[in-house]
């Protein structure tokens, strides 16, 4: 009885997520939010059932989805039925929400370089290089009506923009893998929770506290960019560019809980504190004090001091 218990569950969630993929496909309006619940079926399924069973289920919905739409039903499976069995399968274990943001995003990273590989490889069609022949070539169209307005200082800027924005590609890559996953879980824990699955919650932000190994390796990435100062275009240039952005956005938000402490314990409006945050995306000069306020809390525990003194 039990066993058919759960082949009737597998097949009930496998029809749902068929439905579903075949809207995302062929009413793409509809289909660009409904891919956000796309992972729901593996996560139920993943959160009460062994590793075996799990398998079944993600090999019985490749099967489905390839019939269903050929090679790109396979590729929303492969992408999202993976992040979703992840997820299911840390709640089962009930993991923290952060190490299953950690997870999850790690597989939405490799499922967008995986999709992007086949997608240059089999179908020639390379999403990055079109969009940087699409800046470049609003940037050339740009050109003479800044000639006529008597900015041709700007044109240099904009092309060193241009460059910046496709050096920058694995830092935009990991952070819409974050915020994917995050959309993912902030979509579908609430219906999580009413099917009887159980959900870590978050923690308070103004308690974050990120790794200290952060800091060091922020501080060898800036050393590595002033004292060696790699030529732009060069493998050292990118890696260094992208972990400096990459490590500065964990900073800020580092900064950001620090924030948010402080005022919790001045009883501050909470509508002030989401005012400095978006400022802090706004304007340079708040940005880089809060990231100089989340390096000093990292390294040295300014929090903690700030407990001592009250």
């Amino acid at each position: 009885m039990k066993n058919v218990s759960k082949l009737t569950e597998g097949a009930i969630l496998l029809a749902a997520f068929t439905v579903m993929l075949l809207i995302t496909i062929y009413i793409p309006i509809i289909g660009s939010f409904l891919n956000m619940v796309l992972p729901l079926p593996f996560m139920l399924f993943s959160a009460k059932n062994s590793v075996k069973n799990i398998a079944a289920f993600f090999l019985a919905a490749i099967i489905l989805s390839f019939i269903a739409g050929s090679f790109l039903g396979l590729g929303f499976v492969l992408l999202y039925g993976a992040i979703g069995v992840v997820i299911g399968f840390m709640l089962q274990k009930n993991k923290s929400r952060t190490t299953i943001l950690i997870s999850s995003s790690l597989i939405f990273m490799a499922g967008l370089v995986t999709y992007y590989v086949v997608s240059v490889s089999f179908l020639q069609v390379n999403i990055i290089h079109e969009l940087m022949v699409a800046l470049n070539e609003g940037v050339i169209n740009s050109q003479d009506m800044l000639k006529t307005m008597g900015k041709e200082d700007q044109i240099e800027l904009l092309n060193k923009k241009v460059k910046m924005i496709e050096t920058l590609a694995p830092y935009f890559l990991i952070m819409l893998s974050i915020m994917g996953t995050f959309i993912i879980q902030w979509v579908n824990f609430p219906i999580l929770k009413r099917f009887g699955v159980k959900v870590e919650p978050w923690g308070s932000f103004r308690n974050l506290s990120l790794p200290r190994s952060l800091l060091w390796y922020y501080l060898i990435a800036i050393g590595v960019d002033i004292l060696v100062h790699p030529e732009q275009g060069t493998y050292l240039y990118t890696v260094v560019i992208n972990a400096r952005f990459i490590l500065e956005m964990f900073l800020l938000f580092q900064g950001f809980a620090f924030i948010f402490y402080i005022f919790h314990q001045r009883s501050i409006s909470k509508g002030f504190t989401f005012l400095l945050v978006i400022l802090a995306f706004m304007i340079s000069i708040i940005h880089y004090i809060i990231l100089l306020l989340g390096i000093m809390d990292l390294g040295f525990d300014y929090r903690k001091r700030f407990e001592k003194k009250e």
